[in-house]
């Protein structure tokens, strides 16, 4: 702002200088501005009252019209075999019921997730969690070591695990291998369970 009123000024003292410079005036930086009239009013667009993202349609014909009209006279029992017999007649595919697993539906779930969750719980359990219950205190040394054996942690790591019993061992085991944690921690002289 400072640099347009220096401008103007400069110019305004200077007559030979505001012939070489022309007129001052800002070109919000478009090489082809061309300021608005402010006489004109804006251009108002006609909007369809509905979107159709194709564009417009060809009215349908005779035949279509016919053929909505004899759906319409039908009854609700008949309407309703329509979907499946034009399926069946065009060959389109059948379909499968979404699976809901892994997705969090909130309040929209409703009685489509419990469904699932049915369907879930009839499923046969592949992986398992060992979780250690309880220990003799005098078994807790033993009980220590079996858990360094099989989970791989240092000796600081398994006893700070073993003393925040009841806790969770090893996650996502076989049957075999949650069943031979389980005999090897029963001997050590604790109780391990597996969920």
């Amino acid at each position: 702002m400072k640099f347009i009123a220096l401008a103007r000024s400069v110019c305004a003292h200077h007559p030979a200088l505001r012939e070489i410079t022309g007129p001052l005036q800002v070109r919000y930086f478009q090489h082809d501005f061309v300021p608005r009239d402010p006489k004109t009013k804006p251009i108002k667009y006609k909007y369809p009252l509905y979107y159709d993202p194709y564009g417009p349609r060809p009215p349908p014909s005779e035949k279509i019209i016919d053929l909505a009209e004899r759906i319409a006279a039908l009854p609700p029992e008949e309407r309703s075999q329509i979907g499946s017999a034009l399926g069946y007649k065009l060959k389109h595919p059948k379909l499968q019921p979404i699976s809901t697993e892994g997705m969090d539906l909130g309040s929209q779930g409703g009685e489509a997730a419990a469904g699932a969750a049915k369907v879930e719980e009839k499923k046969e359990k592949t992986a398992f969690d060992v979780k250690l219950e309880k220990f003799d205190a005098a078994a807790k040394i033993k009980v220590i070591k079996e858990v360094r054996a099989f989970t791989n942690l240092g000796l600081k790591e398994a006893k700070d695990l073993v003393e925040k019993v009841p806790c969770v061992l090893k996650q996502g085991v076989t049957k075999d291998e949650a069943n031979g944690i389980i005999e090897k921690i029963k001997a050590a002289g604790g109780v391990a369970v597996m969920e």
